[in-house]
């Protein structure tokens, strides 16, 4: 069974930007759409809420993935939409839908109430734990024909890395693959001057083309731009998402601790990023894999 691309929709603006998204990316790889509205759990399961509301949140539930269905179809006719009302904790609803998709598509902030999808601690849980790679939609940018991709030499990069190629593969894009790295502030004055800034530099431009060989040969008709920048990796990446369609980045890189599901960097750019960006676990490679 081919696994669908899904998108969470709850009526606001936000996802309705998810939904095109969503759907463009289903056009692009021939798959199917998944629509989803999560019904929350709690006026279900409380015995004296007042009478209607849960028949009143289905209802509007339903009318807002007929309309979703509707914008799709109206875009692609031809293309194979389902939907579905789950109920439970969002967050819980949607990793389970990540492990039957393809990849997980949200907006970056929604209505409040039931359905919402506002990019707080119920999205981060789903892009932490997901079993696919999330992409959260923030706006739909004029199209730049770039992806930049965050690679520190982590496995989590690593993965996000030939996500981002087989992605530009896909849409015709250029990849631009953006290391940064800066000295910690409590060893600054341990660090020599010019030489030992330039050997740090070329140690960490050895890392990144170590990392991009194999993709580089992998991926021959993409064009591949390697950059090594002494920043902030957070500050540049956030910076270079300004000329992008789209940012791809690790679940965690090297500057992570070890049990956390979701990195500092990747956490602080999903709020930071000007385009949509994509976040890969180091089990999930390329869009089509």
């Amino acid at each position: 069974m081919t696994e669908p691309i899904v998108v969470g929709v709850d009526g606001s603006g936000r996802s309705l930007r998810a939904l095109i998204w969503a759907a463009h990316e289903a056009a692009l790889r021939h798959r199917p759409l998944r629509i989803v509205h999560v019904l929350y759990r709690f006026p279900r399961d409380i015995p004296l809420y007042p009478s209607g509301f849960w028949d009143s949140a289905q209802e509007r539930g339903a009318e807002l993935v007929g309309e979703a269905v509707a914008t799709v179809q109206e875009i692609y006719p031809d293309m194979a939409v389902a939907w579905d009302l789950p109920w439970g904790l969002p967050a819980e609803v949607l990793r389970n839908e990540s492990e039957r998709a393809h990849e997980l598509v949200l907006g970056a902030r929604g209505e409040g109430g039931v359905g919402n999808l506002l990019l707080g601690s119920v999205s981060l849980q789903v892009v932490a734990h997901a079993a696919c790679p999330v992409i959260v939609v923030n706006h739909i940018v004029p199209e730049q024909r770039r992806i930049v991709v965050g690679a520190d030499g982590s496995p989590g990069a690593a993965a996000a890395a030939e996500y981002a190629l087989a992605e530009a593969a896909l849409r015709g894009s250029r990849v631009r693959a953006l290391h940064a790295w800066s000295v910690p502030h409590s060893r600054q004055r341990a660090m020599p001057s010019d030489s030992g800034v330039e050997e740090a530099a070329e140690a960490h431009q050895n890392i990144l083309e170590e990392q991009l060989a194999p993709l580089s040969r992998k991926y021959p008709d993409v064009q591949l731009e390697e950059e090594v920048v002494r920043d902030e990796p957070t500050r540049a990446l956030a910076r270079a998402s300004d000329w992008a369609d789209l940012l791809v980045v690790g679940s965690r890189g090297l500057g992570g601790f070890h049990g956390l599901a979701l990195g500092s960097v990747s956490h602080t750019l999903l709020h930071t990023s000007v385009c949509p960006i994509a976040v890969v676990h180091p089990r999930h490679q390329t869009p089509e894999s």
